[in-house]
């Protein structure tokens, strides 16, 4: 599960001196987790693929990598919750159907990241490993609870701005029709297109993460579920979560 505020930032100029920037990123922990998570994902595609023989050393060393990467990215998650908790007391509703889907969105993630930190415990040997098990089920599932509840937002958020994005264009329209000049629609229209492209990315994130979250859910069964599918879907997650925080930092 991936936060989502970043997709509603707006874009920094592109003129930006890199290593500035690169500071910048890698000073969130959000910049250095997505980076570990390509580590990981790019680790598991080799795994999952014949380009190394399964028996050989290489792949003794990438499979320890990718466990260890994988505890990295959970010690990054404590106390992440309570971003969950401020959004959800934060964020706008006009209906009782809204407050529900945000209770289902930030109240699934942030729950997620609660468990998890347990879950990091006992993979970290504070906590008896025999408990690891079920608080991962019940991660998965508090997880995909989440994801239903934010592609929902999401997908309202997409509505709102297209009945936003008909309303400037026909602002523009109206301008041009009267000689006027309209550079500040145009510039309004600009960001609402990228505002969209970054809404839809992390729709298709999500829709990723979840896949990976039911393939957990079903112990790896089924076709979806094949280790190349999932760690494709992880890497292609982890890259859409790299771009959108690299442009909102």
């Amino acid at each position: 599960m991936e936060s989502k505020p970043s997709e509603n930032k707006i874009t920094k100029p592109k003129d930006r001196d890199f290593l500035n920037h690169l500071e910048t990123y890698l000073a969130k922990r959000d910049g250095v987790d997505k980076l570990l998570k390509i580590s990981r994902y790019a680790t598991k595609i080799i795994l999952a693929s014949s380009l190394i023989p399964e028996s050989g050393s290489l792949t003794t060393k990438l499979k320890s990598f990718e466990s260890s990467v994988g505890v990295s990215r959970k010690a990054f998650r404590l106390g992440k919750f309570v971003q969950d908790i401020n959004a959800l007391r934060a964020a706008p509703w006009d209906s009782n159907r809204e407050l529900l889907i945000l209770i289902v969105a930030y109240g699934g993630e942030g729950f997620y990241y609660f468990v998890e930190q347990f879950i990091w415990l006992a993979k970290s040997g504070l906590i008896d490993a025999k408990h690891s098990k079920w608080l991962q089920r019940l991660s998965a599932w508090a997880e995909l609870i989440g994801y239903v509840g934010s592609v929902s937002l999401k997908i309202r958020d997409l509505g709102k701005m297209k009945e936003e994005e008909t309303c400037v264009a026909s602002t523009i329209e109206i301008s041009v029709s009267r000689g006027i000049s309209c550079d500040g629609e145009e510039e309004k229209m600009k960001k609402l297109k990228e505002k969209k492209t970054l809404k839809v990315l992390s729709i298709l994130q999500d829709l990723a993460d979840g896949l990976m979250t039911i393939a957990d859910l079903r112990d790896g069964k089924g076709v979806l579920s094949a280790p190349n599918v999932i760690s494709s879907a992880g890497l292609f997650s982890a890259l859409i979560s790299t771009h959108k925080n690299w442009i909102s930092c």
